[in-house]
């Protein structure tokens, strides 16, 4: 089985923008009292909305199931108040869960949390237990900066976030580390948001991942896009370890800490599995997501990342560990998860 651990609702019926966007404009006039979402979308438009897209590719690129989330730029965590995140969670996740339904085989849910700036953690336990418990999924994305590019809140290694935490390993369900859009100018939201996001949670694990991992050791975290610039400086994230009197990485950080294939060439690929052990490694594509054109120097589209795994000078059996292997070991849920699917 090949699964891909990073995919996004990025299809989704155009009624749930609708919401997002009455929304925002609803935010501009002081009395406004944010609402439920009520949407009228049918089956034949959830089914639509991705079989000529992500189960098109799905066919055509030889992978079997996708781990989804809603989409990522969408959360929008820094637009509005708690409340607007919470209707705004419940509604994509939502609509995450009715694509699983329609296709068992070919999807399983992570959630997006209700996150805002400045707001308790504590405000996301309760979707994320409901999200797991009552829909079926088996992890969560987990933005590090809600406040969309202008990192306002403690670093992850911080107690801050740790009733987050606590509820991830009573359900041991894993989070991957995913930021949202951006709303400084400066910086670009996939190209460098997503980038720095991944960075800097890494080198936040490095700092304190001794203390954070020795209070949850069963703490398991994916660092989406390749790890940011973690595989390419990897002389460096082991040198500041070392400068810092922190334990060696490959000795406490890569028993809960992974790495994803949204690395969109072949070289980066290379990289990758040389640097960071198979036994870390997460296959994905974020199709249809981030980088959706063709490459012209291979004619290939960037996201199709089977054929950079296929083609990477590593053993077959750590290819296995990476589209198979791993996503079982880092989603403990996804066996009983697919089991429970196939009931239906």
């Amino acid at each position: 089985m090949i699964i891909d651990c990073h995919g996004h609702y990025t299809t989704s019926p155009k009624e749930l923008q609708a919401y997002r966007d009455a929304q925002i404009a609803g935010l501009k006039d002081k009395s406004y009292k944010p609402a439920k979402a009520k949407l009228s979308i049918s089956d034949e438009q959830i089914r639509a909305s991705v079989e000529g897209a992500q189960l098109k590719q799905q066919r055509e690129r030889g992978t079997d199931l996708t781990i989804f989330s809603p989409r990522a730029a969408g959360m929008g965590h820094h637009i509005g108040d708690a409340t607007v995140s919470q209707y705004w969670a419940e509604i994509c996740n939502d609509l995450v869960k009715r694509v699983c339904d329609q296709f068992p085989e070919n999807f399983v849910g992570v959630c997006q949390l209700p996150q805002s700036p400045g707001v308790d953690p504590r405000n996301c336990v309760a979707e994320l237990e409901r999200c797991v418990k009552e829909l079926n999924f088996i992890g969560c994305n987990l933005n590090p900066d809600p406040s969309g590019g202008y990192w306002k809140e403690p670093p992850l290694n911080d107690r801050w976030w740790y009733p987050v935490y606590e509820k991830m390993v009573e359900l041991d369900v894993p989070a991957m580390v995913h930021v949202s859009n951006s709303c400084n100018p400066a910086v670009h939201y996939t190209g460098a948001h997503y980038i720095n996001g991944d960075t800097t949670a890494f080198m936040q694990f490095i700092t304190h991942g001794d203390q954070l991992f020795k209070d949850f050791p069963t703490l398991k975290f994916i660092i989406p896009h390749g790890g940011g610039a973690a595989p390419y400086h990897w002389g460096r994230y082991r040198g500041l370890a070392l400068d810092l009197k922190k334990p060696l990485v490959k000795d406490y950080l890569l028993k809960n800490v992974f790495f994803d294939t949204c690395v969109y060439h072949q070289p980066g690929i290379d990289l990758l599995t040389k640097v960071i052990p198979a036994d870390n490694i997460l296959f994905a594509s974020e199709m249809v997501g981030a980088v959706k054109g063709v490459d012209p120097e291979t004619g290939f589209n960037f996201d199709d990342t089977k054929r950079y795994i296929d083609a990477a000078p590593i053993s077959a059996a750590d290819k296995k560990k990476i589209y198979e292997d791993n996503a079982f070991k880092v989603f403990p849920r996804l066996k009983a998860a697919l089991a429970k699917n196939k009931k239906k």
